[in-house]
């Protein structure tokens, strides 16, 4: 009789338990590795910036971040990957500008569009700089001027490569040729690491990229920079002027920025914002990214986020002025 007493109480704590157990069994993000997708192959500005900062962000969070390149379609493949991935926390996106001009893009060609912008959540932007017009060392271009000149001359047979179809480096080039009403052949390649090995090669003429893609080949004697996008000088090219300086109205920022598809939980995008700033200000990887002719220019989710909804608006424009390109 003792134990037929004791058995509603014992079924009580047994029912709570029970009840207990899917609570306990959730462990605290990161609980194991996270997958930083770079949509790129290694070379590029996205791998430039995303190796240093995972490894940063890994010590932080206390588990490995490992890089994983997902390269193709000027890096929509892997940015719709990440889009479309299980919203743990657990696969996060390392994107360069292109983020939003890719489904613009799909809208100019009449195709399915591989993402949308609202499918990822901003974490933290860490790098914004101006692309550069690069030739290699050997060609016959000293300056802008001797380049546009021989351009406008020979149209057609000027060509340069690329990320990709609408991608960061092909975006520039586009501008460049409506404001300057000149023609040059477009060859797109899979990443900006595939595309300067082209240039090197001498298998295209020029490209336009970030400086983290080019600076140790112009400090080599292999590349020339002629020109930039931006404002002002930069710090790592000071006798570099820029377009606007000569003359041509453009301007473009080639920015890398961290992802999540956009329903990841609240604890793990502030696990990762953490993480984030913590990448941003540690010393290893700010020496990794100056090395490489950058550095951080850190937005975190909320000022980045605004920062997205911004430039995904003027990138509309810029795209549908360029318009349906090969």
């Amino acid at each position: 009789m003792t134990f037929l007493r004791k058995l509603p109480c014992m079924l009580g704590l047994l029912l709570a338990a029970c009840m207990a157990t899917p609570a306990m069994a959730q462990d605290a993000y990161p609980s194991r590795p996270v997958t930083m997708v770079v949509p790129f192959p290694p070379g590029g500005v996205a791998d430039t910036v995303g190796r240093p900062v995972a490894e940063a962000m890994a010590r932080q969070l206390k588990q490995p971040m490992v890089v994983e390149n997902r390269a193709g379609a000027g890096g929509g493949i892997g940015m719709a990957y990440v889009a479309k991935a299980k919203p743990d926390g657990y696969t996060v996106l390392m994107a360069l500008s292109s983020l939003v001009v890719l489904p613009e893009a799909d809208k100019i060609l009449n195709r399915s569009q591989m993402f949308r912008v609202d499918q990822l959540k901003p974490i933290a932007r860490f790098t914004a700089d101006p692309t550069v017009l690069v030739v290699r060392a050997d060609s016959p271009w000293k300056t802008y001027a001797e380049f546009m000149a021989y351009v406008k001359a020979n149209p057609g047979k000027v060509t340069f490569g690329s990320s990709g179809n609408y991608g960061t480096m092909h975006v520039p080039m586009e501008q460049l040729k409506v404001a300057t009403s000149s023609f040059m052949l477009h060859v797109p390649y899979t990443g900006a690491g595939p595309a300067v090995l082209a240039l090197l090669a001498g298998n295209v003429d020029a490209l336009s990229t970030g400086p983290a893609s080019v600076l140790q080949h112009i400090k080599g004697g292999k590349l020339r920079a002629l020109a930039h996008w931006g404002d002002g000088r930069l710090a790592v090219m000071p006798d570099v002027p820029s377009l606007k300086e000569l003359g041509v109205g453009v301007q473009y920022s080639q920015w890398a920025g961290l992802f999540v598809p956009a329903d990841t939980p609240a604890d793990a995008v502030e696990a990762l914002r953490q993480a984030a700033r913590f990448a941003a200000q540690d010393a290893r990887a700010v020496a990794a990214l100056a090395g490489a002719g950058t550095a951080f220019q850190f937005q975190d989710a909320p000022e980045f986020d605004r920062f997205v909804q911004g430039d995904a608006k003027s990138m509309a424009v810029l795209v549908q002025r360029i318009g349906k390109v090969d």
